[in-house]
């Protein structure tokens, strides 16, 4: 085999394990990025019927606990994208790109899932809470002045969310900020650095 060949069969071999690492990189991303944002667009489904049964409050908290398990996704993501496709290796720059990208399209579930059902399932979500934050604020004993300050966020939030792109913005904050800081830390937790292969003894190779 000529050298140009051998040189050219090299550069070949590489490129196709580059487009599998690539492959498998994304695959990685799509499936736990996928169930993530099912887990937390399914508690959002569930939750958000039942918050005036159990209390806003408590379904507030459950809410956010949703988020949270659903985010557990991107540390088994990069877990796995490390042991099964980068040899057990991974670096932290290398982790976070895993990472936040599970997190950007368990986002988006979550964004599409909310909008669908504000829309068109909970219109008058934001009159509910208006009516739900009178009476908690009644109860502790608030001044009306305060009380209509509150009323009045409420309207001015209701009429930000009457906007398609803003009320995606906004939800879209809600979980990406929790799902950064479980990346930031799932991909410190998971580096691991290549293992240096023990130099060879002059005298073994000889």
């Amino acid at each position: 085999m000529r050298p140009c060949e051998h040189v050219a069969g090299i550069v070949g071999n590489g490129e196709y394990e580059i487009k599998d690492i690539n492959r498998h990189m994304r695959k990685t991303i799509l499936t736990f990025g996928l169930i993530s944002g099912a887990i937390s667009s399914l508690m959002m489904v569930v939750t958000v019927p039942i918050a005036h049964r159990v209390g806003r409050d408590q379904a507030v908290v459950l809410g956010y606990t949703s988020i949270v398990l659903s985010f557990l996704l991107v540390f088994f993501g990069i877990r796995s994208y490390r042991d099964n496709v980068d040899n057990g290796q991974i670096t932290f720059l290398k982790a976070f790109a895993v990472g936040i990208s599970i997190t950007l399209i368990s986002c988006i579930c979550y964004v599409v899932t909310w909008e669908v059902m504000y829309y068109n399932v909970f219109p008058d979500f934001w009159d509910r809470y208006g009516a739900h934050l009178v009476e908690k604020l009644r109860a502790s004993g608030a001044s009306p002045a305060v009380v209509q300050a509150k009323l009045q966020q409420v309207k001015k939030y209701k009429e930000m969310y009457k906007n398609p792109l803003i009320n995606a913005a906004m939800t879209f904050i809600e979980p990406f900020t929790i799902g950064l800081v479980i990346t930031l830390i799932s991909a410190v937790a998971l580096r691991r650095k290549p293992q240096s292969q023990p130099q060879q003894s002059p005298l073994h190779a000889s």
